[in-house]
């Protein structure tokens, strides 16, 4: 099963609930009570996701957190980087090496099937996250990707 880390996916919830309340700063607290995620979870999150450059924090008595930029010019992608690192669906896509590079037959459709994940990802704005659709489970969102070549 492929999936993104629990971290990853509370990290799209504290980013989607900066988002709802554009331009304002938040504390963790406060974030962490909207998202109903604990305080040191969110913390963490807060940490990264600003080092990122993803979100801004503020000092002071009346600091906080808030987007760094608009949602529409945050892609799931970014996110998901933050928390992760980079993205690939093999070590060898994400850029590690390995002794069976040189050697490995599969090798090619796994970077080719990477980028097509990555596209995805990059393909799909934390502004789209903030519009609730209604999907049945095993459903996807509608995204767009354009395939150069077949994966044959």
């Amino acid at each position: 099963m492929l999936r993104v880390s629990r971290l990853t996916d509370y990290a799209t919830g504290v980013m989607t609930c900066l988002a709802a309340q554009t331009g304002t700063v938040l504390s963790a607290a406060q974030v962490a009570e909207a998202t109903r995620l604990e305080l040191p979870t969110v913390s963490k999150l807060l940490k990264r996701l600003t080092r990122a450059g993803l979100i801004e924090s503020f000092r002071g008595a009346s600091g906080g957190y808030r987007l760094a930029r608009a949602a529409r010019a945050i892609s799931i992608a970014t996110i998901v980087e933050a928390v992760e690192g980079p993205l690939g669906m093999t070590d060898c896509s994400a850029g590690s090496t390995c002794e069976r590079e040189r050697h490995c037959s599969v090798r090619g459709n796994w970077l080719r099937i990477s980028d097509i994940v990555a596209a995805a990802l990059r393909g799909i704005t934390l502004a789209d996250l903030q519009r609730p659709i209604g999907v049945p489970r095993g459903r996807a969102l509608p995204v767009r990707v354009v395939l150069t070549e077949d994966l044959r």
